[in-house]
């Protein structure tokens, strides 16, 4: 497992689809999710620390969770497969440890509310992490900083790739200096 931080939450200009970017602790490599509208909401007030009048669902979730005596440990984006994105929300009760599975959006939005870590499986890194170079530019599959490339890299990978692409291209680098 990889520990992960909420980088950002992003707009689509292209669809005004919402995208959470989760980024490796202390590396350069970013892994971006699409979620859904009123997920990036939830996100993005809690990350925002704005008041709301009532809570919202994954409030009730969390006052559900620890009314029935559990703690959530940490959440996992444990899978990625026909380009849906799986998590797990790992929960302990009565000194029993529990998963529970869950869309990446909904477990990211109560991890922020329990504030505790987001991990996701290397395996998921692997195939959907992107690294950026100085200037912002997403690096190519296995191309490094510090060396020159080695190997050409193939047209299927660039293809799993293009959906990131646009994201990136059209990202503002400088917020990502912001700290």
């Amino acid at each position: 497992m990889v520990e992960l931080t909420i980088e950002s939450i992003r707009v689509s200009l292209m669809n005004y689809q919402r995208v959470v970017i989760l980024r490796e602790k202390d590396s350069d490599r970013y892994l971006p999710i699409w979620i859904g509208p009123a997920e990036a909401d939830a996100i993005a007030v809690r990350l925002q620390e704005v008041a709301v009048a009532r809570p919202l669902t994954h409030d009730l979730l969390r006052t559900i969770i620890d009314s029935l005596g559990a703690t959530v440990n940490h959440i996992l984006v444990s899978d990625l497969a026909n380009d849906t994105f799986f998590a797990r929300i790992a929960l302990e009760i009565d000194g029993k440890s529990m998963e529970i599975d869950a869309r990446p959006s909904d477990a990211i939005a109560l991890a922020v509310r329990s504030q505790v870590p987001i991990y996701v499986d290397e395996s998921v890194l692997e195939k959907a992490g992107v690294r950026l170079d100085q200037e912002g530019q997403p690096l190519e599959k296995g191309e490094r900083r510090d060396i020159e490339p080695t190997s050409e890299v193939k047209a299927e990978e660039l293809e799993k790739l293009s959906p990131f692409r646009d994201l990136i291209d059209g990202l503002d680098l400088e917020d990502f200096e912001k700290k």
